[in-house]
């Protein structure tokens, strides 16, 4: 029996993104279904964390996934589909957003911060007083510490 139950779990958990469609939403076409599913492969769900569109059970998943079919069907590109949804909700709709001005700040701020943080310690270790040497200490200051290593307290 927990054989069993166990083989309904596992087919029950590998099924997860398949129910994310209803058959409602599916082309009759499959180059066409296959298509849209490649179009919304590259498109995030805007409610759900790295889940693209067709992963996500979502109803603005769903949304996303009529407005890509209707475009298609409207006779758009895969390019123009793309566009137009990115147009709509900007770059946090892509799964994999364009590189741009923006990005290159996001990406680069952690280097710079890093840069800054280590030309921070460079001029702080140059700046602090050198450690002293023992070539510094005069012969009774020598003198005084062989006498407390020795022990000797008087």
């Amino acid at each position: 029996m927990t054989r069993i139950l166990t083989l309904i779990a596992l087919l029950l958990s590998l099924s997860t993104p398949a129910l994310a469609l209803d058959s409602d939403e599916m082309f009759a076409d499959p180059a066409q279904e296959a298509r849209a599913r490649e179009i919304g492969r590259q498109l995030r769900c805007l409610k759900c964390r790295n889940q693209s569109i067709f992963d996500s059970n979502a109803g603005l998943a769903r949304d996303l996934r009529v407005v890509v079919r209707e475009r298609m069907l409207a006779g758009d590109s895969d390019r123009d589909v793309l566009d137009y949804v990115h147009e709509r909700y900007g770059d946090y709709v892509l799964l994999k957003p364009p590189v741009t001005a923006k990005t290159y700040v996001l990406w680069g701020t952690p280097f710079v911060m890093l840069l800054a943080a280590l030309g921070g310690a460079g001029l702080y270790l140059r700046q602090r007083p050198a450690p002293r040497s023992t070539a510094a200490l005069s012969d009774e200051d020598r003198a005084e510490a062989r006498r407390l290593l020795q022990g000797d307290t008087q």
